[in-house]
């Protein structure tokens, strides 16, 4: 199945573009990271132990130094890519165990925060905690899924990356409730923007 140009000519996403732009830096600190001895996969897995910190600080109430953890150990999801790159390693397994050690991040993150609002008894922020929770899956999934049909679904105005913009900040600076209203609201048109994406791929198709 072959996409038409026009939808592979699409606009690169904020996580892309930083990506590419960073990507010096983002090498030297992978190759110092190889030097130490690390692997890829080892690394994912201490970010997820990170974001699990992080998580466990938000259902405690400490929603500043949470938020904080969450920032910091976004850094690591962007230098597993490096990393495997520059020791040579196929794509592979390890990009497997990337994209499910992000999915895992993202709902333990939630999932203290639900855990805190609950005990709050704030049923509204237990709402938008769920919808944002749901919206960030959906984005991955729609994507997964689009791509194993050979389609092209990387557009959106909140990938991984503005998600954690979004909300990492908005913990930290005292603005929990309305960050993660922001992201449930716009993780989940995100979603219906892929999911339309593909849609207009699979007529200009036929399908």
């Amino acid at each position: 199945m072959r996409l038409d140009e026009s939808f592979k000519a699409r606009r690169p996403t904020l996580t892309e573009v930083l990506r590419a732009r960073l990507r010096d830096i983002l090498n030297l600190l992978g190759a110092s990271l190889n030097r130490l001895g690390l692997a890829p996969n080892s690394f994912t897995l201490i970010g997820l132990a990170g974001t699990a910190l992080g998580a466990y600080v938000l259902a405690r109430g400490d929603l500043p130094l949470g938020g904080a953890l969450v920032l910091a150990t976004g850094l690591v999801d962007a230098l597993d890519g490096p990393m495997a790159r520059m020791r040579g390693d196929a794509p592979g397994f390890g990009a497997f165990v990337d994209s499910v050690s992000d999915r895992y991040s993202e709902l333990l993150v939630y999932g203290g925060l639900l855990v805190y609002y609950l005990g709050q008894g704030d049923d509204r922020m237990v709402l938008f905690v769920f919808a944002a929770a749901a919206g960030a899956v959906m984005v991955s999934y729609v994507k997964a899924r689009a791509e194993g049909l050979g389609f092209e679904a990387g557009v959106g105005i909140l990938t991984r990356m503005e998600r954690l913009l979004v909300l990492g900040p908005g913990l930290v600076l005292g603005f929990a409730d309305v960050a993660i209203a922001l992201v449930a609201v716009l993780a989940n048109l995100t979603a219906i923007q892929r999911i339309l994406f593909v849609r207009r791929q699979a007529r200009r198709q036929g399908g």
